[in-house]
């Protein structure tokens, strides 16, 4: 019998409720999508998590409708970090706040003032951002922010959407990982990180493996959307979903899930935690089947969709005839650091990159297919530099590069990323994240033996595209140029 499976991938900018059927080959529909806007109210942003489990039930009404009125597990995926709180009750505490938000600003060095850099990779293995769970938390304890007094219970996002279908509260691993609040090697919340932060510790939850049944829907929400089914805490970090459906084989394989962010990286059976890992801030993230992914997070195709809502403003551009300008644009003319913070959330991108381009001494992007040109180089410079120290890391050469995600389909930035890594890529499926929560959930329901069935299944169902490395040595020169 084949089975059918409901996977919720909500991202920084939309959401989605994907429908798949699992029979000999993987079928994919999507149902139901709809937006996600950080809303700012009274300078600080938020996300609107009410309207998002609203849109929530309307794709699981449509599945109904269908004829879908029973399907085999339901499961979120989400980005990482981010949290809401809930309060006596399981009262629900304002709406989660985004994590471009303000408030981390200097939280970094607060925290290292009361306990050190060295000590908090050493325990949690997370590459340091100023986003991070631990640092926004950190900034609620420095405000003395009366929701974190009144908080009984922290839900990351997900676990947030799992608690709110189920009534259960409870944290799935591979998110709980991206807090910087876990010990990478226990699996555990590490206490000195709580005690040193003086960040209240119980109001963390269990953390239960990707997988794990969380019960049916609760009975109203069977009344309202017409569908029974139980949900499953899949792979709930979005990333870790998207791993999960790499469709590749044997031999030594990297990633890149590819959109607002790029997350690069390998698949390894331990964390790599070593002064070599933090000075070049590698992350260790949870996985599935016990496993760890080591990987960098890097801005990602963020900077050119914020560089198309401002052109939007006075003309909308079409995205493939902008990919075309940058293909005849000039090569190597201006380059940026993604990761400069200047990125993180500008009122306006354009002039962002032209004020660094000015400040480094380069020419300032005159046209919009030069700053595509800018942004979609210097970020497969980034992959590159990023490629070249997870080899050292890892102790091995890579054999290839699979893209997967929404930025899996820019054609342009694929190739420039096998000309600057030297490695053949392999770009596809574009729909990663959906796909892993539903091989995920498969797996626990018993309809695919392991993920490495699930990954032959998505080589049989969906097809790639092949980029062949060319000519690097322009690419290498740059490269030296920036370091």
């Amino acid at each position: 019998m084949p089975g059918h499976f409901v996977a919720v991938d909500l991202g920084a900018g939309s959401g989605r409720v994907m429908l798949g059927t699992l029979e000999n080959k993987l079928k994919l529909q999507e149902v139901h999508r709809f937006p996600n806007h950080q809303i700012s109210v009274m300078g600080r942003l938020h996300w609107d998590v009410l309207r998002l489990f609203y849109e929530l039930k309307q794709g699981l009404a449509v599945c109904s409708a269908q004829g879908h009125k029973t399907v085999n597990g339901i499961g979120v995926d989400t980005w990482g970090v981010d949290f809401g709180l809930l309060g006596r009750g399981d009262v629900l505490l304002g709406n989660p706040v985004c994590y471009r938000d303000s408030r981390t600003d200097g939280m970094m060095d607060r925290a290292f003032r009361k306990i050190s850099k060295d000590s908090i990779y050493r325990h949690t293995g997370i590459q340091f951002m100023q986003l991070n769970t631990v640092f926004q938390l950190l900034s609620m304890v420095e405000s003395r922010d009366p929701l974190l007094d009144a908080a009984e219970k922290l839900l990351f996002m997900p676990d947030l959407f799992h608690f709110l279908m189920t009534g259960k509260t409870v944290t799935e691993y591979t998110i709980a990982t991206t807090s910087q609040l876990l010990n990478a090697k226990t699996g555990k919340w590490e206490p000195e990180l709580f005690e040193s932060l003086k960040i209240p510790a119980h109001i963390m939850q269990d953390i239960v493996t990707p997988g794990t049944g969380l019960g049916p829907l609760l009975p109203e929400i069977v009344r309202e959307t017409g569908l029974h089914a139980d949900v499953i805490a899949s792979t709930s970090h979005d990333t870790a979903s998207a791993v999960a459906a790499v469709p590749a084989g044997k031999g030594s394989w990297a990633y890149l899930s590819s959109g607002t962010w790029s997350l690069i990286g390998v698949e390894t059976d331990r964390p790599i935690i070593n002064p070599e890992s933090l000075r070049n801030n590698f992350t260790n993230e949870g996985s599935v089947a016990g496993r760890i992914r080591f990987l960098k997070n890097v801005t990602g195709l963020w900077l050119l969709e914020e560089c198309r809502r401002q052109w939007d403003k006075k003309e909308e551009r079409d995205y493939g005839d902008l990919l075309g300008e940058a293909s005849r644009a000039k090569p190597f003319r201006s380059l940026i650091d993604p990761d400069d913070g200047r990125f993180l959330n500008p009122p306006d991108m354009p002039t962002a990159i032209a004020g660094f381009c000015k400040e480094t001494g380069q020419p300032v992007p005159e046209t919009q297919g030069q700053f595509v040109r800018c942004i979609l180089e210097s970020m497969a410079l980034k992959y590159r530099t990023v490629v070249r120290n997870m080899e050292s890391l890892f102790g091995r050469k890579l054999d290839c590069l699979h893209i997967v995600g929404g930025g899996s389909r820019n054609s342009l930035l694929n190739q420039f990323t096998a000309d600057a890594t030297g490695l053949p890529v392999y770009a596809g499926p574009v729909e990663a994240t959906a796909i892993g929560n539903i091989l995920m959930q498969a797996v626990a329901c018993g309809k695919l033996k392991s993920i490495e069935e699930g990954r032959d299944l998505v080589r049989r169902s969906f097809p790639m595209t092949t980029y062949e490395p060319g000519s690097s040595a322009a690419w290498e020169d740059q490269a030296a140029l920036i370091h």
